[in-house]
């Protein structure tokens, strides 16, 4: 299938994957943490079942398609996600980069071009290969790229990685979703790096942006081609769930929604809250950060706010389709 997009199960054509939530993850987790002291908090087989469950519930809410940027990083590891995704009736879109606020693992201080025989950055050799050959040994091929812009901007490490970024997605044509700062409008400096180093814009997702009510910055992005991420529904201490909403229907008014993903950036676990006093904790600070927020509460929302049908669909399956679209 040449116009396909891969993912966890394997490729499926662009023009099935249905209503996608582009920016959501299965496991987020601490591997050393984990290793060595997760007997506290962490049981598999209840963490998987878990996962089952709660991503069953969004295939039943109508949801057929989640885009997952967890990265090295953020604990990384598709054989959990594959045993999750046998048992489901989803499509998992996996994703390669490196999530870093700001200084690289040490690991690529010592493994860089200037040290590599044919002066390639061996990020991009793997960024390469994960896309290419597959993730480790799991057959499960990379669809995206996933790094970061935080508050710091580009440092020296940060643009080290974007430039590796960039290559890969020049090398092999797939997009990019960057996680951004929308307070610090960091979306800029992502754009205006991609723009001098060859990036189709089309073809990245300024991720987070919808933490901004900000209609000039927002419209900014789109206007040079890019998509905002509207992919925190349920963080609140962030941006309020009904004022992200009035800011979609009010970019939708002014024909954006063409240019506009929808997501939560929630889990089905993340050991940033392991134990039964964070998890308490986070379920009292943000009540609605889980996969049902959106059908459930946001989308009738957005009708109410006006919204139309045809402009939902535009948001949750033409664009993630156009997105992942190998002739777009």
């Amino acid at each position: 299938m040449v116009n396909a997009v891969e993912t966890v199960r394997g490729p499926v054509p662009v023009d099935q994957l249905g209503t996608t939530l582009m920016h959501e993850h299965v496991f987020i987790t601490t591997p050393d943490v984990m290793n060595n002291f997760g007997h506290e908090w962490w049981n598999e087989e209840e963490r998987v079942t878990d996962a089952i469950t709660k991503l069953t519930d969004l295939k039943a809410a109508g949801v057929d398609t989640i885009v997952d940027p967890t990265v090295i990083g953020l604990g990384r590891y598709l054989p959990r996600v594959q045993r999750v995704n046998e048992a489901v009736d989803i499509n998992i879109v996996a994703a390669t980069g490196l999530y870093t606020f700001d200084e690289i693992p040490h690991f690529f201080t010592y493994h860089s071009a200037a040290l590599s025989p044919d002066g390639v950055d061996p990020m991009v050799r793997m960024f390469v290969d994960d896309i290419e050959n597959g993730i480790a040994e799991t057959g499960v091929k990379a669809a995206f790229l996933k790094c970061v812009v935080e508050e710091r901007g580009l440092t020296a490490d940060q643009t080290r990685v974007q430039a590796a970024i960039s290559e890969t997605h020049v090398r092999t044509g797939v997009p990019i979703t960057v996680h951004t700062n929308a307070a610090h409008q960091t979306g800029r400096l992502a754009i205006d790096f991609y723009r001098e180093h060859g990036v189709d814009l089309t073809k990245v997702v300024i991720g987070h942006a919808g933490d901004s009510n900000d209609l000039d910055y927002l419209k900014w992005i789109m206007d040079q081609g890019a998509t905002i991420g509207c992919d925190r529904f349920g963080i609140d201490s962030y941006n309020t769930t009904a004022d992200r909403v009035k800011t979609i229907a009010d970019l939708c008014g002014q024909g954006y929604a063409d240019r506009i993903v929808l997501a939560h950036d929630a889990a089905c676990f993340m050991d940033f809250f392991a134990g039964e006093t964070s998890q308490a904790m986070m379920a009292e600070m943000a009540p609605n950060w889980h996969f049902l927020h959106i059908p459930n509460d946001v989308l009738p929302a957005l009708r109410e706010q006006g919204v139309t049908e045809e402009q939902l669909t535009t948001m949750l399956v033409d664009n993630p389709r156009r997105y992942f679209a190998k002739d777009a």
